[in-house]
């Protein structure tokens, strides 16, 4: 009896100081278990995002090239490095990106879970749409540097480096409203976007936990809402990578607005070489993306004791 006594102190203090260890710098693992997240992801499909904002917005050293023509002519042009142009400013960008998304996501799904009172699949899209759109706005302006530094090409260099980027896009395009160029656009399309991605990613993993029922309905059907939410949202990103380039592109006074933008991009190329030019590497490249940096961050969590 003595002994049982004295051991149940012990356990007890085990049981309190537990959650309390757990609480303890949760917000700087879960910031780190995004971020880390991101990066992977993000490094992993950096030629596909390379080449893709070449054919968005029409470099004119690969504008006449497709996808896969465009892929093999870079390094023969600029070198296999090439290919990862850009994406210095890029893991600059996309570790607060990554950490921003991932952390909002769990406290909107746990804000409108609980205060809201909705549930099931409806909760996971409101909370990835609003954690894509938190994540963009606080780094919108490292977005606009990387793409301005993936857009250049070997021997033609407007900017020198991420530092000169910012200074002169600061200088000579309005100060700080130079680095927020296209943002309306982002947001449009990355609300369906990122909503879709983070109900997609729930529904397998709770598909995949429960063995109980088919899972192959689930399946087919997650993947034809993400390629819908791409579709829908394509042209918004065609029209904010030209809107983020801002005075690299020729036609910089007659993109002002999303709406001249898109007017400018369809008149000039329509539809499937203008709006929707690059979207079959938009296909190609987000499933490894997806699957990289959900992968990933659910390792982190258990890595960092989040679960």
């Amino acid at each position: 009896m003595g002994a049982g006594s004295q051991a149940l102190p012990v356990r007890g203090r085990e049981c309190s100081g537990g959650p309390t260890l757990r609480r303890d710098f949760y917000w700087l693992r879960s910031f780190l278990a995004g971020g880390i997240a991101g990066c992977c992801a993000k490094t992993t499909v950096a030629p596909l995002d390379r080449v893709k904002v070449l054919l968005q917005a029409h470099n004119r050293h690969y504008k006449h090239l497709g996808v896969l023509s465009t892929l093999r002519a870079v390094p023969q042009k600029e070198g296999y490095l090439g290919l990862y142009k850009g994406n210095g400013a890029m893991m600059i960008r996309i570790f607060p990106y990554g950490a921003i998304q991932f952390m909002a996501f769990e406290h909107y799904k746990t804000f409108i879970t609980t205060k809201l009172g909705v549930s099931g699949h409806v909760h996971r899209l409101m909370a990835g749409s609003m954690a894509g759109m938190t994540a963009v706005i606080c780094t919108y302006p490292l977005d606009v540097i990387r793409v301005r530094l993936a857009f250049q090409v070997k021997g033609e260099h407007t900017y020198s480096g991420i530092i000169h980027a910012f200074k002169t896009t600061y200088a000579k395009e309005g100060g700080f409203l130079g680095f927020y160029r296209g943002l309306m656009p982002t947001i449009l399309g990355m609300a369906p976007y990122a909503g879709v991605s983070f109900f997609t990613f729930g529904t397998l993993k709770s598909v995949g936990l429960s063995c109980s029922c088919p899972a192959w309905p689930t399946f087919v059907r997650q993947p034809q809402c993400l390629t819908i939410a791409q579709m829908i949202s394509y042209p918004f990103d065609v029209t904010r990578r030209r809107m983020q380039l801002g005075a690299v592109l020729p036609e910089f006074e007659k993109c002002l607005t999303m709406r001249e933008t898109m007017k400018y991009v369809y008149g000039q190329h329509g539809i499937r070489r203008g709006l929707y030019r690059g979207l079959s590497l938009n296909y190609i490249r987000s499933i490894p993306s997806q699957a990289v940096a959900f992968t990933t961050y659910e390792l982190m969590k258990q890595f960092f004791h989040l679960n």
